[in-house]
């Protein structure tokens, strides 16, 4: 009885550690807000302190502007050997007024609202003429090292 068993335990096993790799895995980044809410926060009544003292540190600060905060989150999954796709993010920009530091706008952004960028991930263009290999090679000739046989220690210059 066992030995009819055991093979068929053995590729239901096999089959349930097939199935599980295949599960997708969820990675959660950034600002995550469990006691805290973003939409707690109220314009025209709350202030840098109150915001810092509700929501913590800003994910990220305006480059241009420090009045203007960041929390950023994102919940990113993949599965197995493909590549990761981002399911959810969530973008709170909150402005202050320069004057009296109070919340002047609150923006809720979400994936919806983010715009694909199209760049060129081989070679950064560059200004002036490309070379042949005809051109490379003859430019080459002629400038040859002077101090070949000479031993160079490090921090010396070649004219010493």
């Amino acid at each position: 009885m066992i030995r009819r068993v055991a093979p068929s335990l053995c590729v239901l096993f096999a089959s349930a550690a097939i199935v599980s790799g295949c599960a997708p895995t969820s990675i959660y980044q950034g600002f995550q807000a469990v006691d805290a809410k973003p939409a707690d926060v109220k314009v025209a009544e709350d202030t840098k302190s109150t915001v810092l003292s509700r929501l913590g540190s800003p994910t990220s600060v305006s480059t241009f502007d420090p009045n203007v905060w960041f929390y950023i989150s994102q919940v990113t999954e993949y599965q197995s050997f493909y590549k990761p796709h981002t399911i959810r993010r969530d973008v709170v920009a909150i402005t202050f007024d320069k004057g009296d530091e109070k919340v002047a706008k609150i923006d809720n952004l979400t994936l919806k609202d983010g715009r694909v960028i199209a760049f060129n991930n081989r070679e950064t263009p560059t200004r002036g003429r490309q070379l042949s290999v005809l051109e490379q090679l003859i430019g080459t000739l002629g400038q040859g090292n002077l101090n070949a046989n000479r031993e160079i220690t490090p921090g010396e210059r070649p004219q010493q």
